[in-house]
């Protein structure tokens, strides 16, 4: 999809007998050999002149320049001359003479060439011989071309092709073999336009040359294949009229050469082995006479093996090939070309009829219309000889080499150029492309309307142009057009972008990006590919600074997408979110980038073209609530809108079916939003209650019109939590209106939630009828459910109800019903079985005698299960206070438990006994307070009292009960006692606390300095020497004191 577009270029004037050129790769020049009457010049081109490096007589003998060759860093040149001399002219002599003839061969040499490398020169005599030589002209091979070469071919002939092995029969040629050609070539020499010349050719690595000549003995033109070292490798298999042009492929796969036929021309290919490999035929040139002949004289492919330039006597064609057809890009009608060793389409021209040299750049450049939506049709025009395909991709995406139109031409095209054109108010409001055609000596222009299945139509060449438009193609510059082009194409708003040689890409000369292969700039967005394969995305911005160029991170970020290996851009149009892309071998790939799908998305909602923009998503598998989420304050009060755009009911369904509550615009398509309109990286990515919230617009907003109900439903549906019991209301209100949709909304409610709670909730509704719809979509077992809602239908209402909530485990709703029903004894069995006593309670608080018959049940199940205290207050309730006493002791309330007992009233020793059993549990834990004061107001028990009480250390507490019963003996006895035991406790304590210090605290040192100094052997991982850590410890400084200090006081404090 690419054309050759001249960028650069210059010219010097008095070139008159330049007979030979070549480049200086050193600093970029081109040296020139010319012949001024007999005398040799050797020309450096230096701005508009010329200046002279060597001047000596030229042969005496006609001669011609076979090769020229000038060396760069040793500022030297060499001359082969088909004479048999070798000149080497040095530009810079040091003790050396400046002109040297460093050889001679008497018999003459038909060709040389010097490899890619410059280390080897190969020439093939005159007398057939073929000879190696080095770079300082040492003879290391040397070999004769003879007929016993073609004997190491392996070409097997069969008789394919011969009377003999032709089967004759009836549709004999409807069963020929396609494989098998008929006519097999016995290599006979052309009859016109041989000049037995020699040609040779090396493979791009160095590694084999070929040697294209004619063999005499045999009568035709062999290619022979020599390896680096002078072994024959292979020849080619007999060709027809094969001449001598011949051109090795740099990337090494094919060598080219010319065969003439009576009727056409055309370029063959050779592979390695000598064996046919494709060809491509070549067209008529224009203004020669039908019948004469033009001989070719040379085959050039360009460094890079792109273009294949063919010279004729008058004229050079450039041919490239995509998607294997060969497009003629060029012709220039100048011969002389010699392409530059280093830069792929740079190339000197030495025209041989006109006192003017010429140095051209050249670029492969896609010509597309521009990207201005709604006008970005995708035009893109291919130059392919006197054909032009025109192919708008917005309308027909058609791979090369075929095109929507192909316009026929009079001439070779050399450009082309696609200017939209405005309107005019009294014409359509479509747009016009004009398509403006450079030729080699005239221009063409062309008018297409996108909006019409027509071809182009060709027009006067300013018939279509405004009158205060100057003409772009004024005839003093058709010339230099490709570089008016350039000066024509109309800046960005952001800025100038612009790619170098070295894939830098430049805006405003400030590097964005290095390795970039290509790139399209679009109202909103910067589209570039790179050589690691990746397609990126960046928002224009005015200042080079705000240009966010993405990270290699296709996996995470929406602005950078993975393509196919080598794939190049040829246009973008924004209108329909697509890119084109062209793969290496021609074939054209069209994709929905995220960046661009989301840049139109939110467009189409600023513009609240919600049809357009629910289109992009459901086509290009976009979360759907993008669409809220842009602009949430926007959407919920044009929700109407919404629904009156969409209008699909399948389309409203599957809008409300994908929302959720995660904000997409700060999570899943945030980088894709220019960073001056990014939210925040931490701000919350989930909208609580945002599908409610977006589900009671819609049902607020259908509510009004005549409305499908299945968008009730699913608005009912997909609210978070479910409202399912409100989506089946709406199958009840239908069903009461009597309508036929019945079965087809159940069956979409059954698709939107889950179909066993669909059938809970129907039976828990009391909708018999609804049930067995919903049933019916199910897959349950119709043996089990048909009888099973058969029964229900045959009970009483409020025994079905009772019966459909104790299915659905709804036992609170349930024992609702039985209360209604007055069935207090299976009341009694149903709250027991479920635990429902807090329930029946409450539904039964104003009936005391049913209410305290559930309390005792109550109160028992509360002490069966250990709930002492609950079920002493629940005893205490109902006045039995045995019950009560007994739970207040078991949950230890000893207070609770011998009031209550006291209130029986219970005999005293019982009561003793009862005080007894609190004072031992009170002692078991250990809460000494209580057990002394049970000691001392309930049993009168002083000496206990004060035992316990010191054991409490409640020392002021013991002396006041000793001294206020006047049993003073007790202070000897008792409680000096209790403080000898606890001061001897206390002192035993203190010891152990400072033993274990004085043990533990030096070594917890000496462990934290040992950690300090070498945190790895510390943690027993030097294996070598500290030289591999391994990943799985970590050397933070970390308190190494916290796993030993635990042990410190546990066995006193228990923690």
């Amino acid at each position: 999809m690419r054309n050759l577009r001249c960028v650069q270029q210059s010219s010097s004037g008095g070139a008159a007998g330049i007979k030979a050129v070549a480049w200086d790769v050193s600093n970029d020049s081109v040296v020139c050999l010319r012949d001024t009457r007999g005398l040799l010049n050797l020309e450096r081109w230096v701005g508009d002149g010329f200046q002279q490096i060597a001047s000596w007589d030229a042969p005496q003998d006609p001669y011609e320049i076979l090769d020229l060759r000038f060396f760069g860093d040793t500022e030297t040149a060499c001359i082969v001359f088909d004479v048999g001399d070798l000149v080497v002219v040095r530009e810079n002599p040091d003790n050396e003479e400046k002109i040297e003839i460093v050889g001679s061969i008497d018999s003459g040499i038909s060709a040389a060439a010097w490899s890619p490398d410059e280390e080897l020169l190969v020439i093939t005599t005159k007398a057939n011989t073929l000879i190696y030589l080095t770079r300082d002209f040492e003879d290391l091979v040397s070999l004769e071309l003879t007929a016993r070469d073609l004997e190491i071919s392996d070409h097997v002939s069969v008789g394919w092709g011969k009377k003999e092995t032709q089967f004759k029969g009836k549709k004999a040629r409807a069963l020929r073999d396609p494989t098998v050609p008929e006519i097999v070539d016995d290599g006979r020499l052309a009859e016109s336009n041989e000049s037995g010349e020699t040609s040779i050719s090396w493979r791009g690595d160095g590694a084999y040359v070929a040697v294209n000549a004619i063999e005499d003995s045999a009568q035709r033109r062999v290619i022979r294949v020599f390896s680096r070292e002078g072994a024959l490798d292979s020849v080619s298999e007999p060709v027809n009229g094969l001449i001598g042009p011949l051109s090795w492929r740099p990337a090494g796969n094919l060598l080219a050469g010319v065969q003439l036929f009576e009727d056409k021309h055309q370029v063959v290919f050779f592979e390695r082995n000598g064996l046919r490999h494709g060809q491509f035929p070549l067209r008529p040139l224009d203004g020669v006479e039908h019948g004469t002949e033009m001989l070719i004289r040379a085959l050039q492919w360009n460094v890079d093996s792109t273009v294949l330039a063919i010279s004729y006597d008058d004229r050079v064609q450039m041919w490239t090939m995509g998607n294997y057809h060969w497009y003629l890009k060029q012709e220039i009608l100048e011969p002389g070309l010699r392409w530059h060793p280093e830069n792929p389409l740079k190339f000197a021209l030495v025209p041989r009829s006109q006192d003017k040299i010429r140095r051209l750049q050249y670029a492969l450049d896609v010509c597309s219309a521009p990207i201005v939506p709604p006008s970005d049709y995708g035009l893109v025009a291919v130059i392919d000889g006197k054909t032009l395909k025109v192919t708008p991709f917005r309308q027909a995406n058609i791979p090369p080499p075929m095109a929507l139109y192909e316009i026929n031409m009079a001439a070779n095209a050399n450009d082309v150029m696609i200017i939209l054109r405005k309107p005019a108010p009294e014409e359509s409001s479509l747009p016009r492309f004009q398509i403006k055609v450079l030729h080699p000596e005239q221009t063409s222009l062309y008018v297409l309307d996108c909006s019409k299945n027509e071809p182009p139509k060709q027009v006067q060449e300013d018939g279509m142009l405004e009158q205060n438009q100057p003409d772009p193609i004024s005839k003093s510059l058709r010339r230099e057009w490709p570089l008016f082009l350039q000066a024509l194409s109309p800046p960005t708003e952001t800025g100038e972008f612009k790619l170098a040689e070295n894939g830098s890409l430049l805006f405003k000369r400030r590097l964005l990006v290095t390795g970039c292969t290509s790139y399209l700039v679009t109202p909103s967005h910067l589209i570039f590919t790179t050589s690691q394969h990746l397609l990126k995305f960046v928002h224009l911005a005015i200042n080079p600074e705000e240009l966010e160029v993405p990270l290699d991170t296709p996996e995470s970020d929406e602005r950078c997408r993975s393509i196919e290996r080598g794939a190049k851009l040829v246009t973008a149009m924004p209108s329909i979110f697509a890119v084109v892309l062209q793969m290496p071998r021609g074939n054209l790939e069209t994709i929905y980038p995220r960046a661009l799908v989301l840049a139109g998305l939110r467009q189409s909602i600023a513009e609240k073209n919600y049809k357009k923009a629910f289109l992009a998503c459901r086509n290009q598998r976009v979360d759907m609530n993008i669409i809220h989420d842009h602009q949430p304050e926007r959407f919920i009060p044009n929700v109407g809108m919404f629904i009156d755009q969409i209008r699909k009911t399948e389309h409203i369904d599957l809008f409300l079916s994908s929302l959720k509550e995660e904000d997409v615009s700060r999570t899943m398509y945030r980088e894709t939003l220019r960073a001056d309109e990014r939210p925040d990286i931490d701000a919350a990515g989930v909208q609580n209650g945002k599908v409610n919230r977006i589900c009671n617009a819609f049902l607020e907003a259908l509510s009004g019109r005549k409305a499908n109900v299945k968008n009730l439903i699913t608005a009912q549906v997909c609210k978070h939590p479910p409202n399912l019991d409100a989506g089946l209301m709406e199958i009840v209100q239908l069903r009461e209106m009597g309508s036929d949709q019945v079965d087809d909304v159940v069956e979409h409610i059954c698709f939107l939630a889950d179909v066993n709670r669909l059938y809970d909730n129907a039976l828990g509704l009391y909708d018999l009828r609804l049930t067995l719809l919903i049933a019916q979509q199910s897959q349950k077992d119709p043996r089990e459910y048909l009888p099973f809602l058969q029964n229900l239908q045959r009970m009483d209402t409020l025994r079905r109800q009772f019966s459909i909530d104790d299915y659905l485990s709804r036992f609170k709703k349930a024992i609702r019903h039985l209360c209604d029903l007055n069935a207090f004894e299976e009341v009694k069995s149903y709250t027991v079985k479920h635990d429902l006593y807090e329930k029946t309670m409450g539904l039964y608080r104003y009936d005391e005698e049913k209410f305290s018959s559930i309390m005792q049940l109550y109160a028992d199940h509360l002490k069966t299960t250990s709930q002492f205290k609950a079920a002493a207050t629940s005893f205490h309730y109902l006045n039995d206070m045995t019950q009560a006493s007994e739970c207040y002791r078991l949950a230890n309330q000893w207070q609770e438990s011998l009031s209550t007992a006291s209130l029986i009233p219970i005999p005293s020793d019982q009561l003793r006994s009862l005080a007894t059993t609190s004072a031992q549990s009170a002692i078991e834990t250990k809460d000494f307070r209580a057990a002394a004061t049970i000691f001392l107001d309930y049993l009168q028990d002083i000496p206990s009292a004060a035992k316990y009480f010191c054991k409490g250390y409640l020392f002021t507490e013991a002396f006041r009960t000793i001294t206020l019963s006047s049993q003073t003996d007790l202070l000897s006895s008792t409680f000096d006692t209790g403080l000898t035991e606890n001061m001897a406790s206390i002192t035993e304590l203190l010891a152990d606390c400072k033993a274990q210090l004085t043990a533990q605290v030096p070594r917890i040192r000496e462990l934290r300095q040992k950690k300090k100094e070498d945190p790895l052997a510390f943690f027993e991982g030097d294996v070598n020497e500290g030289k591999d850590i391994p990943d799985d410890v970590s050397l933070a400084a970390t308190d190494a004191a916290s796993t030993m200090g635990g042990s410190l006081f546990t066995r006193y404090t228990n923690r």
